[in-house]
């Protein structure tokens, strides 16, 4: 059987919504790393990475 992990908000290290942590917890990696990258992301697409944090934040269950 294949070890399922579902993609949570982190309650414990979030900085806003709790998406970064999650997502870094789901891909076993600093959640640092993953803040950064949305912040690149931020001055490399414009503000539709703000719109998928958003989303992100509404539709991803918390921990």
């Amino acid at each position: 059987m294949s070890d399922y992990k579902p993609l949570t908000r982190s309650k414990s290290n979030r900085m806003i919504a709790g998406v970064c942590a999650g997502f870094a917890d789901y891909l076993n990696i600093d959640p640092t790393v993953v803040r950064l990258l949305f912040v690149l992301g931020f001055f490399l697409a414009g503000p539709g990475i703000i719109i998928a944090y958003l989303i992100m934040a509404i539709v991803t269950p918390e921990q």
